[in-house]
């Protein structure tokens, strides 16, 4: 390592008998660098694995949260998930924006009939929480990086038995009754989910979002965040609080973003192109 030889200047001082002395700049040794705070960030967001405890956490804090506020700080724990989830977006490619993006939509619309119009569950307020839209893409990511995680990506298989295995005891669990309610609408979901990882276009990211799901499911009714009704509205089948297959619901999301995210990412540059030749002829002229 190339050693610079420190210079100093003298320069009487403003008080008898002191001395000020200045340090040469350029002396400072080459090894010593300033890191910057986004570079922090940065790394959390790229790697899976730190992307995934960074994600869940902020989802668990914003939900403990959530369980202490009114409607005004509802809203604003809902546009700090929304500009976190804008961050963790930043780094990921046009195609998984718009994945996203369409995982939120169909998530939003899913909320507002399972929630508002049918009742299967209800959020602390009796509303639906403007963060709820924006965690759901954090929770698309979550699985979608779990998914790439080291030891995920190299046990592949063993990453989905564990997933079905996590999936068929809750549902056991659930019907069993030991729960407190027997789960029988969990238990259909769990069957679906199983049919999505066996059969479907992305196990591996149907399994990393049931664990995430799994977590935020039973955090969010064990502190009231919201809870899930005894039973179906219209089938009267019997429902856990929350029920072990909650999670098919979020992966029918997931399917919509596998099958329209590239389409909705076309429909956008499709617009821009002349709205970006407009603005070219607008800066020639």
């Amino acid at each position: 390592m190339a050693r610079r030889r420190a210079r100093f200047t003298t320069h009487p001082g403003g008080n008898q008998g002191q001395t000020a002395i200045v340090v040469d700049a350029r002396s400072v040794p080459t090894c010593i660098t300033i890191t910057p705070v986004g570079n922090g960030l940065r790394r959390t967001l790229s790697d899976p694995g730190r992307f995934c405890l960074f994600a869940l956490g902020v989802m668990l804090l914003g939900l403990g949260l959530d369980h202490f506020t009114n409607l005004a700080w509802q809203l604003v724990l809902s546009l700090c998930t929304w500009a976190i989830l804008v961050a963790a977006c930043w780094p990921l490619s046009a195609e998984q924006r718009a994945r996203t993006a369409v995982v939120i939509i169909a998530a939003t619309i899913g909320e507002i009939i399972g929630s508002i119009i049918l009742g299967i569950y209800t959020y602390r307020l009796g509303n639906l929480p403007m963060f709820v839209p924006p965690g759901h893409g954090l929770v698309y990511l979550t699985g979608l990086r779990l998914a790439d995680t080291r030891w995920a990506s190299a046990n592949r298989e063993r990453f989905i038995q564990l997933a079905l295995a996590g999936i068929w005891l809750w549902g056991i669990v659930g019907l069993s009754g030991i729960l407190g309610r027997h789960d029988v609408a969990g238990a259909v979901g769990c069957l679906t989910l199983t049919i999505f990882i066996l059969r479907g276009r992305a196990p591996e990211l149907y399994a990393g979002v049931f664990i995430a799901v799994a977590a935020l499911e039973i955090y969010g009714t064990a502190i009231g965040t919201w809870f899930w009704h005894p039973s179906i509205p219209g089938l009267g089948l019997p429902n856990g609080n929350p029920p072990s297959g909650a999670a098919s619901g979020y992966v029918l999301f997931d399917i919509a973003a596998l099958a329209f995210g590239p389409a909705l990412l076309r429909a956008v540059r499709r617009v821009r192109r002349p709205v970006a030749a407009i603005h070219a002829e607008t800066e020639r002229s």
